[in-house]
């Protein structure tokens, strides 16, 4: 069980697919503030026989939070029959008073970029990347029947670049990865460059870091060598050709020998319609993926 400093509070539970969608608050010491996310529990978690399942952690895009992926996509019937908890953190700290908050938040940038800052006044709560796998991830295996090392990785738009850029900074803590219309070259982008610049500094050294094509470039090997990553893109997406640059991270898998399935979707743009229209396609990915380590 998680320590007292850990707690978690139960916020809502709705049955769903025989399975159980949960919402927790919890302190949260990375970012010194209480955070928020979502799980949803398959049968095969739940009950006297109950065992601990894989999970996968879906990253959240611009001005969404905990709960709009587990409200929106519709996972929850695919995951109920696959055995597979998927978790739906927050996209930021909240309510932390500093200021000019909110007035970035009305532009969607306070949104956290899935990384730490290091520039003032953001550097103190705006710590996503060691919230995650520092505090939440170790914190849903030890408090629910999740396995420690069962974890996947996906996301949508920002938090498909988080998706992307964790799997490739922590390469031995994710099993799986996918994105759904990722942020695949923020250093090249208006989005990536105004979150950069106020998280990290005008050092692009710095930004690089937090790149999924330059990462993946860098490393000159494969990041998943026995699988392939998974991308779904819409043709129609409005942030296409100036935001989401997926050509660039196609690239870079080329050049570091990394298999790539990127599929383009005419007719999609970038909303919750075209995430629920294909997000059949990565749970599948993630639960086979799993069922090759166990």
């Amino acid at each position: 069980m998680p320590s007292s400093s850990h707690k978690l509070t139960l916020l809502g539970e709705h049955a769903s697919f025989g399975g159980v969608q949960r919402f927790y608050q919890h302190d949260a010491p990375a970012i010194g503030l209480p955070m928020r996310f979502g799980i949803y529990l398959p049968p095969l978690a739940l009950g006297a026989s109950a065992a601990s399942v894989p999970a996968l952690l879906v990253l959240a895009g611009l001005t969404c939070n905990e709960e709009t992926f587990a409200i929106k996509a519709g996972a929850q019937r695919v995951a109920a029959q696959l055995g597979l908890a998927i978790v739906t953190p927050d996209t930021s700290p909240r309510g932390s008073q500093v200021p000019g908050e909110a007035e970035r938040w009305d532009f969607g940038l306070a949104a956290g970029f899935y990384l730490d800052a290091t520039q003032a006044p953001w550097a103190r709560h705006w710590r996503m990347e060691s919230y995650l796998l520092q505090d939440l991830l170790p914190l849903v295996s030890d408090a629910l029947p999740v396995q420690a090392d069962g974890w996947g990785v996906m996301g949508h738009s920002m938090g498909g670049h988080g998706a992307l850029t964790l799997a490739l900074r922590h390469p031995q803590r994710f099993r799986s990865l996918s994105a759904l219309a990722p942020i695949c070259a923020p250093t090249e982008c208006a989005w990536g460059q105004r979150a950069f610049a106020g998280y990290l500094g005008e050092d692009r050294n710095a930004w690089v870091a937090h790149d999924a094509s330059a990462l993946m470039r860098g490393r000159g090997r494969a990041l998943l060598p026995s699988q392939s990553i998974l991308i779904d893109q819409g043709e129609r997406d409005q942030f296409l050709a100036e935001q989401l640059l997926p050509h660039r991270f196609e690239e870079a898998c080329a050049q570091a020998g990394q298999a790539l399935t990127l599929r383009r979707h005419a007719g999609f743009d970038h909303g919750y319609y075209f995430v629920a229209s294909v997000v059949e396609d990565h749970v599948r990915h993630h639960a086979q993926a799993c069922r090759q380590v166990t």
